[in-house]
């Protein structure tokens, strides 16, 4: 008798491909029999079975709006004042976290939301259990859909700094993990415990946020940003408008990206001065760079060419990546801040969709093995990477 997960994946593999934007659907469709996969995607997901759901209902302190539902953080970089008795206004430390921001549980449990909705949408449908499913739908449930526990689709509170403002745009960078619950949502369909209706309120949520995204204030602000912030800012409105329906306005967003973020963020020899200047110059560039690359991703959804966009002098996603290597394997050494260990694993993301767009297995060996297979996700980048 064949495994569960054989046999659902076998039942499935003419299915259409899955509605996802980050995650690549075609490597998924024609993995959905791997074994290997399978295993790994159960392991994940047994890991969050147990917890959560979360809800912006469980923080303990209460937005400027006196609405639990509204979203809510800290500023991670803002300390006290030592010469004032209250400590406010705040003062900026650039790269150093104030650990008061753990305070507020908003932000964690978004990003917990992110990843093990993910996590098990991922092994409902490498495994055809519907435990995952039914787990994963509670997740995303709790978070955006059902009316005793939701969040707002609004960040107008979001990193504000005490004594100095409720929130900012800024804090918008909080909403990137998002991008991995809208592909769970996509990994879900066909599963009995997730709804036409389910998908359609992720869908309205989403769109709502899209609008407030484009019209709120901290939206605006966000979107001016000149460096990674900028840079996620555009991702999140072209994911969350493609998930949304919205084609036409998502290929806009990242037609227009190109030249926002590629031609003003990279230098002609690849450097990434808004990133390199901060006090931790190779994160932040690396953070950035994958964030262009997501945005290459989204690209290829929808016609937008991104990884071949050069300007007249060139700047390109693979100049910048060409650049930040040898700093990240340690052959050059960092010329600039850095106040805190960098781990070369962060740039693994980066290396892998250049190696499966490029076809150059020079980027594929810079990645470690434990870095391309270290969970479900990674191991699809170098399934596509090596194909």
């Amino acid at each position: 008798m064949l495994p569960l997960c054989l046999f659902v994946a076998g039942a499935l593999a003419a299915a259409d491909l899955p509605r996802v934007f980050i995650l690549d659907a075609k490597i998924l469709q024609e993995h959905r029999t791997d074994p290997s996969l399978a295993a790994a995607a159960r392991a994940a997901a047994e890991k969050v079975m147990t917890r959560g759901p979360f809800s912006v209902m469980q923080k303990t302190r209460v937005p400027p709006s006196g609405d639990k539902h509204d979203y809510m953080s800290q500023a991670p970089y803002f300390w006290p004042d030592p010469s004032k008795p209250d400590g406010r206004p705040y003062l900026r430390k650039d790269g150093e976290r104030n650990p008061e921001i753990n305070g507020i549980a908003d932000h964690s449990n978004m990003d917990r939301v992110a990843s093990d909705s993910q996590a098990l949408a991922l092994a409902w449908y490498f495994t055809g259990d519907e435990r995952y499913a039914e787990r994963a739908a509670l997740v995303l449930r709790t978070w955006f859909l059902d009316a005793a526990t939701r969040m707002n689709p609004n960040l107008n509170f979001g990193q504000g700094v005490p004594g100095v403002n409720d929130g900012r745009g800024i804090g918008i960078i909080e909403t990137r993990g998002l991008t991995s619950a809208v592909d769970a949502v996509g990994l879900l369909a066909g599963s009995k415990n997730w709804t036409d209706r389910d998908r359609k309120g992720m869908e309205q949520w989403f769109a709502a946020f899209v609008k407030w995204l484009q019209e709120s204030a901290n939206g605006r602000d966000e979107a001016k940003s000149e460096n990674n912030h900028g840079t996620f800012y555009d991702l999140q409105l072209a994911d969350f408008a493609l998930f949304a329906g919205q084609e036409a306005f998502a290929k806009k967003v990242l037609t227009e990206s190109r030249a926002k973020r590629i031609a003003a963020q990279i230098e002609p020899d690849g450097r990434q001065p808004k990133e390199t200047d901060r006090t931790r110059g190779i994160s932040y560039s690396v953070m950035n760079l994958n964030g262009l690359v997501l945005l290459a991703t989204l690209g290829d959804r929808i016609g937008v060419d991104f990884w071949g966009y050069r300007t007249k002098d060139g700047r390109g996603i693979r100049k910048a990546l060409d650049w930040l290597i040898p700093y990240s394997s340690g052959e050059k050494k960092w010329a600039y801040a850095q106040i805190e260990p960098y781990n070369p694993a962060d740039l693994a993301p980066a290396l892998l969709r250049a190696a499966a767009q490029y076809r150059d297995g020079n980027y594929l060996a810079w990645v470690k093995p434990e870095d391309a297979g270290k969970d479900v996700p990674a191991m699809l980048l170098r399934l596509a990477a090596e194909k």
